[in-house]
């Protein structure tokens, strides 16, 4: 057989695997994900710790974990253009959180996604695996 005869192989687009933000839903889903997650660490006495050491406004909060959410997730990139250089790790090295902090973290977030309706449920449980080891990396005593 020739090769020089062969002709490039190209790649059908079609095929392309979605990302997990696409799969998950999007921003609605990542939105509605990150309001429950404030809803409940502002109702649910078992996330009080994790509460108070939260500005007392949470909108801005609201906004910037769902933007984070998306770009982690392979969407729209406008957390990490708008924090250049930055990740949850040194954004939080500042602040004290022990292990318990992190554990509530971890857990609010897991009930957040369980508690939303997502678009794809493997993508959703993933994510909630991964975020869980994220916040659990974070707890220092």
């Amino acid at each position: 057989m020739d090769v020089s005869s062969r002709q490039p192989e190209t790649i059908d687009t079609a095929v392309v695997p979605a990302s997990p933000f696409e799969r998950i839903g999007g921003h609605e889903v990542l939105r509605a994900i990150s309001n429950r997650f404030y809803d409940l660490m502002e109702s649910e006495p078992g996330y009080a710790a994790l509460r108070s050491i939260h500005a007392e406004d949470l909108t801005h909060m609201r906004g910037a974990l769902a933007s984070f959410l998306a770009g982690w997730a392979g969407g729209p990139r406008d957390w990490f253009e708008g924090n250049p250089g930055k990740c949850m790790m040194s954004l939080h090295a500042p602040f004290r959180i022990s292990r318990e902090l992190g554990a509530q973290w971890a857990a609010c977030m897991q009930r957040a996604i369980r508690e939303t309706e997502t678009a794809d449920a493997q993508v959703a449980e993933a994510m909630s695996d991964v975020l869980f080891r994220m916040a659990s990396g974070m707890g220092r005593d």
